[in-house]
């Protein structure tokens, strides 16, 4: 069965709410979040037990309310559902609740940390080709200077044209200024 899509509002938690720190248990940050993203679509324990259920995650209210409250224990498929039915990542729903309240905050946290894996699997890419060069090198010396020649020319080419697309021209060069080398 299909889920119903709500908008998200964000809820305004306070110190006394929510427990400090990310070091709380993810069961701790599940129970919290939970509550919290029922709250903000004003769904009562019913309602929400109403939509796991429609969305084929069996719980009842009672449930609901125990694994808010810290009386129950939430299991992996139930997890799964709870953030079926919210319509968020399942990393999301365990992280700390202060954070995941803030819908943006969690999205823009995700967007750093994939970037982050990016630049780590970039990295040994860039180690794996670095390595197989140099090998092949050192197998032929008499073209080495030229292919380390070739490899810092065309780096450098790459990073001026990344720091030109990023940050413009370099100050007090003009735009129809900094590349004339087509133009003869």
């Amino acid at each position: 069965m299909a889920v119903a899509r709500y908008e998200r509002k964000e809820v305004a938690v306070s110190d006394e709410d929510v427990p400090q720190g990310v070091l709380l248990s993810g069961e701790a940050n599940v129970a919290v979040r939970i509550k919290l993203e029922r709250e903000a679509r004003g769904w009562s324990t019913n309602a929400l037990s109403d939509r796991l259920n429609e969305a084929g995650h069996e719980m009842n209210p009672s449930a609901v309310w125990r694994i808010e409250n810290g009386k129950r224990r939430i299991n992996l498929d139930e997890a799964i559902g709870f953030a079926e039915v919210f319509g968020i990542d399942l990393r999301n729903l365990v992280g700390p609740p202060q954070l995941a309240a803030q819908a943006r905050a969690m999205e823009l946290i995700d967007v750093v940390v994939d970037a982050f894996r990016e630049t780590q699997r970039a990295n040994a890419a860039y180690t794996q080709a670095r390595d197989a060069l140099d090998a092949y090198l050192a197998e032929h010396p008499g073209i080495r200077e030229e292919a380390d020649v070739m490899v810092s020319n065309a780096m450098a080419e790459a990073s001026a044209k990344h720091l030109f697309e990023t940050y413009g021209p370099p100050t007090g060069e003009h735009p129809d200024e900094a590349d004339t080398s087509d133009e003869a």
